[in-house]
């Protein structure tokens, strides 16, 4: 008797919309929950007695870590090309290898860089401006999540992989099952309850480490079965090779770059935030929350996108990656211009979840109100650095993030607050016409199709 083969599933046949959908909708829900998770963690932590200095110090730790993601950046998006450009191709053996490697790299990086960032992890957080109490905070809060870095990067690539093997639903249902975990241990760390130690802050990095480590572990068993269109064993057919994970380095170095630039014109900026005073800082945390959760929105359809583009390509549909690239823009602004509105007439009703003092519920509502105007520019941004960085062409959007994040946000930002003595609110201007600068400029870019021609 014949043995039966599990069929692949194949999203480069049929509606391209459905496509998208089938796998952009998962990942979007995942990264939600994910998104979700951390505001429910902020409100947790805006329960406690000293909640502004501690919101300070998950704003200023915050910017530290996007510092350190930013190395994520280094093997994501070449993960991402090659492991779906192989699935593609029908090519199982190479993808299996691509998403070793990827773990390897991960686990590598992820511990050399946590090592790194715990010993100077105060140094960082001065630098960014946090001082007495919240500087306190920062360090113990931070130096716990950098132990979990290994883990945290690792986890990621089971997520990334599981959705460029066009298994979107299985990388959702593991990170709302991380997310409900860690949601769940944050009171009873935090606060205390029932058998656990009351830790404070802290409590909501431990909640944070332990999740990823059981995600991680799970992960790592649901590869193994047979529920995965890719299955990894313990020796595979084809061998891991220093010579595939330095392409998989060189694909990524230009993100990397680009990650950097953006997060450390971010980490400039600050310092410059925190001379308007720590309500500002703690109103600006929860702003980027809210704003993040409109951007997790897209980055979810995106990374599903990321992996259908390399499907098509690596099945040699090009006009198929055309137009499921051209719907994906279309479909991030409709979403990022409603939720745009939505932030605009709620803004403050969201600040005061977090915030009892009417002053600080103003800043933010104001400071939102005007991010909103350009949400639907950065929908466009995310879903465009998306599409190139699903075929492996990262350097446009390395050369977008210099322009944007030094050229658009900090210089301007420096020039309206020193040299025109102006508040806040020019602030939150920049970074929103910065949005539609660089939105127009890298569509113009993608409009030349040089990310068609792209071979990994």
């Amino acid at each position: 008797m014949a043995v039966q083969v599990k069929a692949k599933t194949d999203y480069t046949e049929g509606s391209i919309i459905q496509s998208i959908l089938k796998m952009g909708l998962p990942s979007m829900i995942g990264f939600l929950a994910h998104h979700i998770y951390a505001m429910a963690d902020m409100y947790w932590v805006s329960r406690l007695p000293n909640s502004e200095p501690s919101i300070a110090a998950i704003t200023f730790i915050t910017n530290v870590l996007w510092v350190l993601f930013s190395f994520n950046s280094l093997i994501g998006p070449g993960s991402v090309a090659i492991i779906s450009r192989r699935y593609g191709e029908k090519d199982y053996d190479n993808t299996e290898r691509a998403i070793k490697e990827t773990i390897l790299l991960k686990l590598f990086f992820g511990t050399l860089l946590g090592l790194l960032g715990w010993f100077f992890v105060r140094e960082m957080l001065m630098f960014l401006g946090a001082t007495d109490n919240v500087l306190e905070l920062g360090v113990s809060y931070g130096k716990i999540l950098l132990i979990g870095l290994p883990i945290m990067y690792a986890t990621y690539s089971f997520f990334t992989a599981m959705r460029s093997i066009a298994n979107p639903a299985i990388a959702m249902a593991l990170m709302i099952g991380s997310n409900i975990l860690n949601a769940v241990l944050d009171p009873f760390l935090i606060f205390g309850y029932w058998i656990f130690p009351e830790l404070g802050l802290a409590g909501a990095a431990y909640a944070s480490v332990i999740s990823y480590s059981l995600t991680f572990t799970v992960g790592a068993i649901i590869f193994g079965t047979k529920y995965t269109n890719v299955r990894m064993h313990l020796i595979g057919k084809t061998s891991v090779s220093l010579k595939s994970m330095i392409q998989i380095l060189k694909i990524g170095t230009p993100a990397l770059l680009g990650e950097i630039s953006f997060s450390g014109s971010r980490m400039l900026l600050t310092p410059l935030i925190a001379t308007f005073g720590m309500s500002v800082v703690a109103a600006y945390g929860v702003g980027i929350q809210v704003f993040g959760f409109g951007i997790m929105l897209i980055v979810g359809i995106g990374l599903g996108l990321s992996s259908l583009i390399g499907h098509n390509l690596g099945a040699n549909k090009v006009e198929r990656a055309i137009t499921t690239a051209n719907q994906s823009i279309v479909l991030s602004l409709g979403i990022l211009t409603a939720f745009g509105l939505l932030t605009y007439f709620l803004g403050g009703y969201y600040m005061s979840i977090f915030f009892d003092s009417p002053e600080t519920i103003a800043i933010g509502k104001e400071m939102l109100q005007i991010w909103s105007y350009g949400f639907p520019a950065y929908g466009v941004f995310i879903m465009l650095e998306q599409i190139h960085s699903g075929v492996g062409h990262n350097k446009p959007f390395m050369v977008m993030s210099v322009i944007h994040g030094w050229g658009l946000q900090v210089v301007p930002a420096l020039i309206v607050t020193s040299y025109f003595n102006l508040d806040k609110i020019a602030v939150w201007w920049v970074f929103t016409i910065s949005g539609y600068i660089s939105a127009m400029l890298f569509y113009v870019y993608y409009r030349r199709g040089k990310w068609l021609t792209v071979k990994v």
